[in-house]
């Protein structure tokens, strides 16, 4: 289900940053943010939004604080735990929204960088995932042209690193992916249930873009939602509401790459939010689900583990940014 919601706030100093009247309104072609200049200290409370560039996205920034993280359980190879606790000990900011076709087209027109050779779609009549050679992010494989307010997808992590990086040239600013632990922090956006909304599937359809009864293909052979999201394929970001923390879509849509490289089990650390780049550094983490996942694997704790250079018309990114 799609709701059109719109927030307007007065402007209201904070620090150094005035923030102006900012209009979000779901399922339209942007999310409009405060934009700081070049170069400026943003000082601003936890749930407050800023952009520091044009063609740069809009972010959030999240306070510190303690939870969860993990689940007892999981697939065949691909445990979910052990449950740890998390404590978050500085300000970050997250991306608002998953990076846009727009947003990611401005940053291959300055640096020039090639689209990824090939990416894999899920290939009905072949009942399995196959690689197509012709596909890129410019071209994903829906049967139409992708939209600019979509997420961006055919990117691999090795794409989502330089993307930050010319964020960082960019604004001379520490944008970087999120950590694992923070991902799934903001994730749960302080919940403790299974999935994010609850504990009853059903419900996914309220608040992500998940493989539902609207996407549903008598060929696949994973089962869909009951419920009906109204969206058969990718939604533009901002389509459903915001979580407790004001991010869109980080459950749904599309998977996310996180920075840390993938160790199963969880080891005894770290649990401040940094990132694992010691163990298992052929793959990295991917969080999140997408419209074509099976509702099982769009939790919190569910860990994708992937080869950085993947290409996937499910795969995408959040970046996050480091703050004083």
């Amino acid at each position: 289900m799609v709701r059109d919601k719109v927030q307007t706030r007065a402007a209201v100093a904070i620090g150094t940053i005035v923030l102006v009247a900012i209009v979000a309104v779901a399922a339209v072609t942007s999310i409009a943010a405060p934009r700081t200049a070049l170069g400026a200290a943003v000082k601003l409370g936890a749930g407050a939004t800023f952009q520091e560039c044009r063609d740069c996205p809009a972010m959030v920034v999240i306070a510190p604080g303690s939870g969860i993280m993990g689940f007892d359980g999981g697939e065949k190879d691909r445990y979910e735990g052990p449950v740890r606790h998390i404590h978050i000990r500085k300000h970050f900011a997250a991306g608002r929204t998953e990076v846009t076709n727009a947003q990611y087209a401005a940053f291959v027109a300055a640096t020039g960088r090639p689209s990824g050779k090939g990416c894999n779609v899920w290939i009905a009549a072949a009942k399995s995932i196959k690689r197509v050679d012709t596909l890129s992010w410019r071209d994903p494989g829906y049967g139409r042209p992708p939209l600019d307010d979509e997420p961006v997808v055919c990117v691999s992590w090795n794409d989502a690193q330089a993307y930050v990086e010319w964020l960082r040239q960019q604004t001379h600013q520490p944008y970087r992916l999120l950590t694992e632990t923070e991902w799934e922090y903001v994730a749960r956006a302080g919940s403790t249930s299974h999935f994010a909304w609850g504990d009853d599937p059903e419900q996914a359809c309220l608040t992500a873009n998940v493989f539902d009864a609207s996407a549903a293909d008598p060929l696949t052979p994973w089962p869909s939602t009951r419920c009906n999201d109204g969206h058969v394929s990718v939604a533009k970001v901002g389509s459903y509401p915001p979580n407790a923390f004001g991010l869109y879509d980080v459950i749904g849509n599309v998977w996310e790459w996180v920075q840390d490289c993938y160790q199963m089990p969880y080891p005894s650390r770290p649990v401040d939010g940094s990132a694992q780049l010691t163990v298992g550094c052929d793959r990295h983490g991917v969080r999140g689900g997408s419209w074509r996942t099976e509702i099982k694997r769009q939790t919190p704790s569910f860990r994708g583990r992937d080869d950085p250079g993947l290409l996937s018309n499910i795969f995408g990114l959040r970046v996050a940014r480091d703050l004083p």
